[in-house]
């Protein structure tokens, strides 16, 4: 018989004659966690669910953490250029009013999100930007951005904003990847409501972490209010060298296990390199250890 651990999902084979009894308590040995196996139980007239949810229906991805300096560009931006690189059409949206991402992809004095909400614009598509790295486009910030939350934050479902200009062109993307600033306000709400997946960098560092348990704190929020997201933490720019890194990721394992990714993005001075000549470190160094670390993530996530 097929045994689902209800904490971390994973599955088991045991033999049927093992288990010799009515309920037999168990333990996981992925997550440690335990409960109780029924056999044969004439009483169960459960559903049986049989439709899992595959990696790829995770199209719209927000990388968020309310932490700065946890790599949430660079993941956004490596992410979606590995997704890219699989043949997925990919939109990156820039939802920070810094704009790094913007930069990175080589653009400057851009229209974005603001002057399509200020109806500067006719269309998204005309904010859109097509980079110069095949199934790549780019919804761009400005400075601008900045006025958006004075305009909108007080308004009726001011979190709805950016879901509803997505579903304008959802359809023509495989994938869309949003970054976020490092706060808890107009923007994140808006990514995490638009999102179907999010991903939570964290260092190997004790605010980082707390930055992990505020973006879970809202996330379960949402829930409570019929929105239903996944969201996984991923371990960044992590050193073995350090013992302090070594203790920080053993606590984040304890307390995430289920819902850590299992890619792991070490620190890499070739990531620093691309960053100065403006390249995704696909582009910059293929066979780097961060290059091939953020296809794994790929995927993992939506591969």
């Amino acid at each position: 018989m097929i045994i689902t651990c209800d904490n971390c999902k994973t599955r088991y084979k045991v033999a049927d004659d093992i288990i010799n009894k009515p309920a037999l308590k168990v333990r996981c040995h992925k997550c440690n966690h335990r409960f109780t196996v029924y056999k044969n139980d004439p009483a169960d007239d459960s559903f049986l669910l049989q439709d899992e949810i595959s990696p790829t229906d995770h199209r719209i991805i927000t990388v968020s953490n309310q932490k700065g300096g946890v790599a949430k560009t660079t993941t956004c931006l490596n992410l979606a250029v590995s997704l890219a690189r699989m043949g997925k059409r990919v939109l990156l949206v820039d939802f920070d009013v810094q704009a790094n991402l913007t930069i990175l992809l080589g653009f400057r004095k851009t229209r974005s999100f603001y002057e399509l909400q200020s109806k500067e614009v006719a269309d998204i598509g005309d904010v859109i930007l097509h980079t110069k790295y095949p199934n790549l486009s780019l919804l761009p910030s400005n400075s601008k951005m900045a006025l958006l939350k004075k305009r909108y934050l007080s308004q009726h479902n001011f979190e709805y904003i950016l879901k509803n200009r997505l579903q304008e062109v959802e359809k023509d993307y495989d994938h869309i990847v949003i970054d976020t600033p490092p706060s808890i306000e107009f923007f994140t709400l808006n990514a995490l409501i638009a999102a179907q997946l999010v991903v939570v960098p964290t260092t190997c560092e004790y605010l980082s972490m707390h930055g992990v348990s505020q973006i879970s704190d809202i996330i379960k929020v949402l829930k409570g209010i019929e929105h239903d997201v996944e969201y996984k933490v991923l371990i960044t720019m992590y050193d073995e060298r350090k013992t302090s890194e070594r203790v920080i990721n053993e606590k984040i394992r304890r307390k995430y296990g289920a819902i850590l990714c299992k890619t792991v993005i070490e620190l890499d001075d070739k990531m620093q390199e691309s960053h100065i000549v403006n390249l995704p470190i696909q582009y910059y160094d293929e066979e780097s250890r961060s290059a091939v670390q953020y296809e794994a993530l790929a995927r993992e996530l939506a591969g």
